[in-house]
């Protein structure tokens, strides 16, 4: 495969429209982690930033000529903002693309404010939905409560219901993995409200701060998602895909993942914050104060210049920012050295094998196992890909 010229250009470009959030997840990387500067941004996005964002999101698409983007609506909680301000916001961004760019957008929702209103609105701009949901209550509850301390499941499982009723506006479910929780059970809970997606995200850590783990000898997080494998693999009706593990099998043919969590091709996504600041990934929140900050506003700088920015130019570089046990590793081409904030350390920087090494080593060799057993062979179609 050979090199791209120059810096990727983004496509996914992910808005902070609300700094705050009406439940206190205790994982949340933007509230309850290293960083708080969320606390100190905008409560929402103004239009006037919204202006600037789109207009260099416009900028972008038109000098890259890029056939379509994505416009992600992050928080905090992006339902804050309410249903009149985020249909300007969605206006303003889509007046602002080339004619010759399609704009998708999607939100990201713990989906305890979704109504009637919210969902006519998304059909009117076609805005894919997604929610966050841990399992059953038990299991969500372990960490998605309300600031009160009560449980936050009952209303999220009211949004997802309400959801269904517009099944071409759910783009599926995002659970966070806990090992208290049985992985068969949180899979077979998700898969009965009929997503098309469930994607399993794994706790962020560090090397300095590592993920809970009853025996630290063994890859107990591996080990959950395996059977969250087999689980979906041994029914046939199930039609939804399970993202980490879909992106597992495709790189293990030489095809492309679909997220930045696993393999090497360069990420394509940029955070603009509330008030209009150009961040790199904001799961990097959990790494340290200031880790995603570049300097960067959407009122003075462009797209393209984040691109060069010295803390995003480890991006480019595939193989040769990982540590060095990373790429001797025969699996590097599907792990990728596994995501940006696990291979985090103050003494070694980013220059480390993830914190969930083992894990990924135990799930990628269990998936390409079964496909073996199913007589494919994944190593030679990667070698006869192009």
């Amino acid at each position: 495969m050979t090199e791209p010229e120059g810096p990727v250009p983004f496509r996914t470009f992910i808005l902070k429209v609300a700094n705050r959030c009406n439940i206190d997840c205790d994982y949340c990387f933007v509230f309850n982690s290293k960083d708080q500067a969320a606390r100190r941004l905008p409560a929402r996005m103004d239009l006037a930033v919204v202006r600037a964002a789109a207009r260099r999101i416009g900028e972008h698409a038109s000098a890259h000529r890029l056939r379509a983007i994505h416009v992600v609506l992050h928080g905090g909680e992006p339902l804050l903002v309410g249903v009149g301000h985020m249909a300007g916001l969605l206006q303003t961004v889509r007046d602002s693309v080339p004619a010759g760019t399609r704009v998708l957008f999607e939100l990201q929702t713990n989906g305890t404010l979704l109504s009637d209103a919210w969902l006519d609105l998304f059909e009117r701009y076609e805005v894919a939905v997604g929610v966050s949901l841990d399992g059953p209550p038990l299991a969500n509850d372990r960490h998605r409560l309300t600031h009160a301390g009560r449980s936050s499941a009952a209303s999220a499982v009211r949004g997802i219901e309400l959801l269904r009723s517009r099944p071409h506006l759910f783009a599926g479910l995002l659970a966070v993995v806990d090992l208290a929780n049985d992985p068969v059970e949180v899979h077979d809970y998700l898969a009965a409200f009929e997503p098309p997606v469930i994607d399993f995200g794994l706790p962020h850590a560090t090397h300095d701060d590592p993920p809970h783990r009853s025996d630290p000898s063994v890859p107990e997080y591996g080990l959950w998602m395996s059977r969250v494998y087999d689980a979906w693999l041994d029914r046939p009706e199930y039609r939804h895909s399970v993202r980490m593990l879909e992106d597992i099998v495709a790189l293990s043919s030489g095809v492309r993942g679909s997220v930045e969590t696993l393999g090497l091709a360069p990420p394509t996504s940029v955070v603009i914050e509330s008030d209009g600041s150009i961040e790199a990934v904001d799961t990097l929140r959990s790494v340290e104060e200031g880790a995603t900050w570049l300097g960067l506003d959407v009122l003075r700088h462009s797209f393209d210049e984040a691109l060069s920015h010295p803390k995003l130019l480890h991006r480019q570089h595939g193989k040769e920012a990982l540590a060095e046990q990373c790429r001797a590793c025969p699996l590097v081409d599907v792990c990728g050295g596994g995501y940006l904030p696990h291979r985090f350390s103050e003494a070694q920087g980013y220059r480390n094998p993830s914190v969930y090494c083992a894990d990924l080593e135990y799930l990628i060799r269990h998936v390409q196992g079964s496909l073996r057993q199913h007589g494919w062979n994944p190593y030679a179609q990667a070698a006869s890909s192009p």
